[in-house]
């Protein structure tokens, strides 16, 4: 499994390279912090639509070709993004690092299925978020650290080293499994998107990174400012908060116990609980909230995907585009939207639009299920 998770890792460390730099990035390129955090949400939406190519693709030509193929593809706009001389070239390259991405998420879920849980259940759903918390540990604290010493270009461009050294270790390490010819069916698309169960994992696991992509995004300016007055390596120390990450394992056997919908809906509730810790200007409660708003990401995002995992034996890489599609659809907005709240009503405005996600993701789990899971 050490493959997989070096790839799952480094994909993830690139997506959110630009986090904790995003003011940096804004003085770099004079633009303001609503416009900076837009290199996380092109990054995202990238996302969203390339697992509608990736999802598929994977059901045809095999989870390793997928993961492999993307983790090589991701190398070459990770430094152009590094080498970018304006910020709409540093736009693009980031959108492209969106569109590689897809090949190694949406494989991943149906692959963690197929190859790892038969042996050790919702684990290995744990294990492999534990893994992409490492990978955003990388891409936040260790990008900060670097860009404080050699500069923000060096500290993004040094991320290209993760997903090719993954690449050439999953090329030689990953199990390569025979896909069912149900699995290649056509229709696959027009059947998850009916899947109940699909749809409501998605709203799930989007209004959790939608919080998180939101609260972590603008914390770092928040710092800055006045009572706390923080520079960037100091600031970016909250994200530190990432190591509560290692308990996915623990959440993975919890959804072996109690379901994946009752682990998210429990999560909804820890993360609205952080968001009102945040509010005071105190550093005690707002790192108390953030490590809430941190654990209850993780546990939800876990059981969103063991939500995917289980809603279909059939067109899995297919049922995982969907998923993602409108996950990071949803999420997207959350590079972007904080940013506008941030701009009007500061940190206020930003644990609203947290609040007001989480409440919808809350409701749509509330709705019955009804028939969801798609069987062979």
């Amino acid at each position: 499994m050490a493959g997989f998770l070096l790839g799952a890792a480094g994909m993830f460390a690139v997506t959110y390279s630009t986090q904790a730099i995003l003011p940096q990035l804004g003085r770099a390129f004079h633009v303001s912090p609503s416009e900076s955090g837009l290199t996380i949400s092109v990054v995202v939406l990238g996302l969203a639509c390339g697992a509608w190519i990736w999802g598929p693709f994977s059901d045809r030509v095999g989870r390793k070709r997928s993961i492999v193929l993307a983790s090589t593809l991701i190398v070459a706009p990770t430094v152009g993004a590094a080498l970018a001389p304006s910020f709409v070239l540093l736009l693009a390259c980031r959108t492209l690092q969106g569109l590689c991405m897809p090949g190694l998420l949406t494989a991943g879920v149906p692959y963690i299925t197929e190859v790892f849980a038969p042996r050790i259940g919702g684990r290995a759903m744990g294990y492999y978020v534990t893994a992409l918390v490492a990978g955003g540990l990388i891409g936040r604290v260790g990008v900060a650290l670097v860009a404080a010493g050699l500069g923000w270009r060096w500290g993004i461009g040094l991320l290209a080293i993760l997903p090719l050294a993954a690449a050439l270790v999953m090329r030689r390490s990953l199990v390569d499994l025979q896909l069912p010819a149900a699995g290649r069916r056509p229709g696959g698309v027009g059947r998850q998107l009916r899947n109940r169960t699909v749809l409501q994992a998605a709203a799930a696991g989007g209004a959790f990174t939608f919080t998180f992509i939101g609260t972590f995004s603008y914390v770092v300016f928040r710092l800055e400012r006045p009572p706390f007055g923080y520079g960037t390596v100091a600031g970016s120390l909250i994200f530190l908060l990432w190591f509560l990450g290692v308990l996915g394992p623990l959440f993975g056997r919890l959804a072996d116990r109690i379901g994946w919908r009752r682990l998210a809906l429990g999560a909804l509730g820890l993360a609205a609980a952080g968001l009102v810790l945040t509010l005071p200007a105190r550093l005690p409660t707002l790192v108390l909230g953030l490590a809430l708003v941190t654990t209850a990401n993780w546990a939800g995002v876990t059981a969103a995907q063991l939500g995917v995992a289980s809603a279909t034996d059939v067109d899995r890489g297919t049922a995982s585009a969907v998923y993602f599609s409108l996950y990071y659809l949803t999420s997207s907005v959350g590079g972007y939207v904080p940013g506008l709240a941030w701009e009007r009503y500061r940190w206020d405005g930003v644990a609203s639009a947290g609040f007001v996600a989480l409440a919808l993701a809350a409701t749509a789990l509330a709705l019955r299920a009804g028939r969801g899971r798609v069987s062979s």
